[in-house]
């Protein structure tokens, strides 16, 4: 009954289908007025006439007899038959469409209902798209809402990966997003007042919620936090990667071990088993207070095999990178990033039975007191 109910509401919307119910009263009104001043019938029998007569019934005990009669006969058979069979096509394609569209929204309503330890992304303009493909090289799952279809036409519905054509800024579509099994909200729209609303609007439905924010312009930065940003990041500045790790900072962690290269390949294994991903190295250098970190983004598995197949069987790399972590004392850090804080607290777990890890989160004098005391 409520998809009846939707298809006459939205058949009130269009054009087509109530211009075809206004011919089918006309032809009944047609069919009803001849025959009663044309064949002379009463209401009753007029009424009757004009529906066996437009179905092609034709029980002959109503028989036209005058030329005008036979006319008027004709005229109301060929085009009541005509006009109805065609009306009637589009009235049923019509109703399929509606009820395409409304199983659709059921499809949709149902994978968002679905998603947990998700990131909502809203917005899939430049930042938007540069955020999306950090968490795409990271297998995170994402809800992508974006009002504009054109810039979703090429992201396909996954697993991980649901493409929603929908207003951000609306409150209804921010209820259908599951914001409390989210891991947080990344709001990158082109408009900060589109943001704040964003922003101010998932703080009052969820108090709880980690929510990044885009800031197109510097002023607007204080606007957002107050709105209830924990982040917020300006494009002049920073570029999607930045977005991408305020988004994922409840689920970095800092990991600071000892080990030489020997260990490398053992490492990946592990972070790959947990489907975590090194972000990049700190070198710790006694005495000295900042290390020196070197950025590793994203590797896939070609790139870590042939990483690796340097280290062991290029002399000089393997003699460059031996020379590295003899000088640290094998001491050394990595923020770490994963689907979400159990596989992350998963791969401490292994490292820290692999006898290899000294610490997590760490500050620098900490960090400082291993490198003393390992100095040979």
């Amino acid at each position: 009954m409520s998809e009846i109910k939707k298809y006459m509401e939205d058949l009130k919307k269009n054009k087509t289908g109530l211009k075809g119910i206004l011919v089918i009263i006309l032809i009944f009104a047609y069919g009803i007025l001849g025959s009663y001043y044309i064949m002379n019938l009463n209401i009753n029998n007029s009424i009757y006439y004009t529906i066996i007569t437009i179905a092609t019934v034709g029980y002959g005990d109503i028989i036209p007899v005058t030329p005008l009669e036979k006319f008027f006969s004709t005229s109301l058979a060929l085009t009541g038959i005509g006009l109805i069979a065609y009306i009637f096509t589009i009235i049923i394609t019509s109703f399929e469409e509606n009820l395409h569209d409304i199983r659709s929204g059921r499809h949709m309503e149902k994978r968002l209902a679905k998603m947990e330890d998700h990131y909502i992304l809203c917005g899939f303009g430049r930042v938007g798209t540069a955020v999306y493909e950090e968490l795409m090289k990271r297998n995170q799952k994402v809800i992508i809402i974006e009002k504009n279809e054109d810039k979703l036409e090429d992201i396909e519905e996954t697993e991980n990966v649901v493409p929603f054509n929908a207003n951000a800024t609306e409150d209804k579509t921010l209820k259908k997003l599951n914001i409390d099994k989210s891991l947080g909200v990344i709001v990158t729209t082109g408009s900060d007042v589109d943001n704040l609303f964003i922003v101010l609007t998932t703080r009052e439905m969820n108090k709880d919620a980690w929510i990044i924010s885009r800031a197109s312009k510097k002023e607007n930065i204080k606007r957002l936090k107050h709105a209830g940003a924990n982040k917020v990041i300006s494009p002049e500045v920073s570029g999607g990667t930045d977005i991408y790790f305020a988004a994922v900072q409840p689920n970095l962690v800092h990991i600071t071990q000892k080990h030489g290269i020997d260990y490398l390949e053992r490492e990946f294994e592990i972070l790959k088993k947990h489907n975590c991903h090194l972000e990049n190295i700190e070198y710790h250098f006694p005495g000295i207070k900042t290390p020196v970190t070197r950025t590793i983004g994203v590797l896939d598995e070609e790139e870590k095999d042939h990483f690796i197949d340097m280290v062991k069987n290029n002399p000089e790399v393997h003699e460059s990178m031996d020379v590295m972590y003899e000088t640290v004392n094998g001491v050394h850090s990595h923020w770490i990033s994963g689907p979400d804080k159990s596989h992350v607290d998963m791969v401490i777990e292994e490292l820290k039975k692999e006898g290899n890890l000294l610490g997590v989160n760490l500050d620098f004098k900490e960090i400082n007191e291993f490198t003393k005391q390992f100095k040979e």
